[in-house]
């Protein structure tokens, strides 16, 4: 399945390679990426400044945890509308996101062009 294959970060053409050479989601080398996929030869990066586009996928991913951030600390706690907690939460939870936002996105870029 394709959802399976982006949450694993598989190649998009034969499913068979990992797009990043390490396998966690949250890591401090998340930048580091293949070229290419070692079994087919699929090439990732499709033009120079391909992953540009991929900011607009990650913002998306950031706005929805920011919405369900909220939605949880809205429920567990009570927040006024605009209360310097909450935003220190959703700025604490975006950072500590990052890694997981900037592999998502490559790959989820990777999966709309291939």
């Amino acid at each position: 399945m394709k959802i399976v294959d982006i949450l694993t970060g598989r190649c998009p053409n034969c499913q068979g390679d990992a797009i990043f050479p390490n396998k966690s989601l949250f890591s401090f080398r998340f930048k580091k990426m293949h070229d290419k996929c070692t079994k087919c030869g699929n090439h990732y990066s499709k033009e120079p400044g391909f992953f540009m586009g991929a900011m607009y996928v990650s913002y998306g991913i950031a706005v929805a945890e920011c919405i369900i951030v909220y939605l949880l600390s809205s429920m567990l706690y009570e927040f006024e509308a605009f209360d310097i907690n909450l935003l220190i939460i959703i700025g604490v939870m975006i950072l500590l996101l990052f890694p997981f936002n900037f592999r998502m996105s490559r790959i989820i870029w990777i999966y709309m062009f291939s």
